[in-house]
């Protein structure tokens, strides 16, 4: 088959690492249960989760929440605030329903001089709520997309997870899925700078599978070129489309 190129975006800093850009959208709950709070806090940013290494997020494009065969828009309700000292945003939302609720961000596109390209990468989490969990498997609709093969909640460290990356609604085979813990304490510590970054491929379907080793948030994010180009000082650039999913590994 034809291969599909594209600017990977990698940074590389002085020191020798490398490590990938994510858009994160992370809950402060993924599980709500009946005596748990049911106001969710959602955090919204784009950097380097294993490093630490932020960068700026300028107001996302579009931000809403698909739940219980309904979308809402919630780009209004974001607030402006810092993660790992750079622009974010913030905002709480009340859930008052059972069901599984997949919160989006669509960012403005992110221009990368180092890598010659812009970045745009549509991330989604997953919280259930109540006890009801039909539909995990359900798609928002974005340009490209991770569709969970695996409940994206409830997942024991060691569990094994999966997905099919999708691009314009159709797999994408052989994709190339980074797969990054967010090392939101900095604990963690690679052995390597080959250990930041994990990086596996899907099959011929679209299909990816990943076992976390440890507990906490894991980004994983297929990357692909757009059939478009964007102007960056008046010349036309390749811009890197990235389907990004975070989920929680629980002990």
């Amino acid at each position: 088959m034809k291969e599909v190129v594209f600017c990977a975006c990698l940074l590389f800093f002085a020191i020798g690492s490398a490590s990938a850009h994510y858009g994160m959208v992370i809950p402060s709950d993924s599980m709500v249960m009946q005596d748990d709070n049911r106001t969710v806090s959602l955090k919204l940013s784009f950097s380097h989760p294993f490093e630490r290494i932020g960068m700026e997020l300028e107001k996302p494009r579009g931000f809403g929440v698909t739940a219980n065969g309904k979308k809402a828009d919630l780009l209004g309700a974001l607030k402006k605030t810092r993660v790992m000292g750079h622009t974010a945003w913030e905002t709480d939302y009340k859930i008052r329903r059972p069901g599984i609720y997949m919160f989006y961000m669509e960012p403005e596109p992110y221009w990368e001089p180092a890598e010659d390209c812009f970045i745009i990468h549509y991330t989604k989490t997953v919280v259930a709520a109540f006890g009801d969990d039909e539909g995990w498997d359900g798609e928002v609709g974005l340009k490209t997309e991770i569709v969970p093969l695996s409940k994206p909640f409830g997942l024991y460290t060691g569990n094994v997870f999966q997905g099919i990356v999708k691009l314009d609604g159709k797999p994408v085979p052989y994709a190339e899925v980074e797969v990054e813990h967010y090392n939101k304490d900095g604990k963690s510590k690679a052995p390597t700078d080959y250990m930041i970054t994990q990086t596996i491929k899907a099959d011929p379907n679209g299909i990816f599978t990943y076992a976390a080793p440890r507990p906490g948030w894991w980004g994983f994010s297929a990357l692909n070129e757009a059939d478009y180009k964007l102007k960056q000082d008046g010349k036309d650039k390749n811009v890197e489309l990235g389907a990004v999913i975070w989920v929680r590994f629980e002990n």
